[in-house]
C-alpha cells in the first residue's frame, strides 16, 4: 500500500484524438505511474513520492475497439468494408467485448493509482457508473445498472427493454487503472448496427440526446460529469 496518498487528478481534455495516439498516451502514462510505485518499494514513507493520477476527457474518430476477452465475431463488417467506411478497428488490452467509439460520444479515461483511492475494483466500476447515472439525471434521463451487465442503462429495471446509454471497460495491474468509459451524448448510433455491442444481442443502445429528442451540449456534459466523478471519488481536480 501507498505510504503516500495523492488525491490530486490532472485533468486533460484531449479533444477529438485517434484512438491508437489516445492509447499511447494512457499507456504512458500507466506506464509512469506503475515506475513510480516500483521506485517506492521498500523506501520510508518520508523518502516515497506521491503516484499521479490523471483523468482524460476525449472523442474519437470512428473506431470499433474489441476487448482482449472478446469474441471477433461480433464485427459484423469485413476488413475492405471497414476501410470503405473510414472505420478503424482494434483489439486491445482492456475487458469486455467489442464497442464502438465516434465523434458526440464522451470517452473518458481515468488513469490512476487506485491504492490513492480504494482497492476494489468492484467499487471502482460501481462509482463510474453512479458518475453517469448522476449525470444524466440532470438532463431528466433514469439510468441504473442491470445485474451481471456493466454500464449504464436505460429501463434497467425491465431489463428485456434495456437500453445502453454508456459503455465500462478497464484494464487494471498494480492497482493502476486505465482504458474507462463511453457515454453516448449525441454520438450517430447506426455504426452501433455493424457491431454486436458488448456481445450483448437482445439489447439496444442509445443516447442522451436520443432519450430527450435534442442534441446537447456536450461541454455541459463534460463538466457535469467531471464535477460528480470528482465528488464520488474524493478526488482534487487540477487543470493539466
Amino acid at each position: 500500500m501507498n505510504e503516500v496518498i495523492n488525491k490530486k487528478v490532472f485533468f486533460e481534455n484531449l479533444g477529438l484524438i485517434s484512438y491508437k495516439e489516445a492509447w499511447d498516451y494512457q499507456t504512458k502514462l500507466f506506464d509512469e505511474i506503475v515506475a513510480v510505485k516500483l521506485s517506492n518499494r521498500g523506501l520510508p514513507a518520508e523518502d516515497q513520492k506521491p503516484t499521479p493520477n490523471y483523468l482524460l476527457f476525449c472523442q474519437h474518430p470512428h473506431v470499433y475497439t474489441l476487448g482482449k476477452s472478446g469474441d471477433a465475431g461480433h464485427l459484423l463488417l469485413q476488413e475492405d468494408q471497414l476501410k470503405k467506411e473510414g472505420i478503424e478497428f482494434y483489439h486491445i488490452n482492456r475487458g469486455g467485448d467489442i464497442t464502438y467509439h465516434g465523434p458526440g460520444q464522451l470517452v473518458g479515461y481515468p488513469v490512476i493509482d487506485m491504492e490513492n483511492f480504494f482497492t476494489d475494483i468492484h467499487k471502482y466500476l460501481r462509482l463510474l457508473e453512479e458518475g453517469v447515472i448522476q449525470t444524466i439525471a440532470e438532463y431528466g434521463i433514469k439510468g441504473g445498472r442491470i445485474e451481471g451487465l456493466t454500464g449504464v442503462w436505460i429501463n434497467s429495471e425491465t431489463p428485456e427493454k434495456g437500453r445502453k446509454i454508456c459503455a465500462l471497460g478497464v484494464k487494471t495491474s498494480r492497482w493502476v487503472a486505465m482504458h474507462g468509459f463511453a457515454l453516448n451524448v449525441n454520438a450517430d448510433l447506426n455504426y452501433f448496427n455493424n457491431i454486436v455491442p458488448c456481445g450483448i444481442s437482445d439489447k439496444a443502445v442509445t443516447s442522451i440526446e436520443a432519450e430527450v429528442g435534442k442534441k446537447v451540449n456536450m461541454e455541459e456534459v463534460e463538466a457535469i460529469l467531471k464535477e460528480k466523478l470528482a465528488g464520488l471519488f474524493e478526488m482534487i481536480i487540477v487543470q493539466k
